[in-house]
């Protein structure tokens, strides 16, 4: 009987070649470095899900 293949995807970030398993720690990112670039994409809205801006609270009572 042979081995499974590996499942393998790309570094979201620079599109490295990772093995999804345990071993892989960052998963799906090649590294912590490319994790972090990422994450501060997405904390500068370089990245975004697109969707209707909610509207800014008149006052206080108001919620979203």
């Amino acid at each position: 009987m042979s081995k499974a293949k590996p499942i393998t995807v790309a570094c979201p970030t620079c599109e490295k070649t990772v093995v999804w398993g345990a071993e892989s720690e960052f998963r799906p990112f090649c590294s912590e470095r490319c994790k972090l670039i990422d994450l501060g994409e997405w904390a500068s809205e370089e990245k975004r899900i697109p969707g209707d801006e909610l509207p800014l609270p008149t006052n206080q009572d108001d919620e979203f």
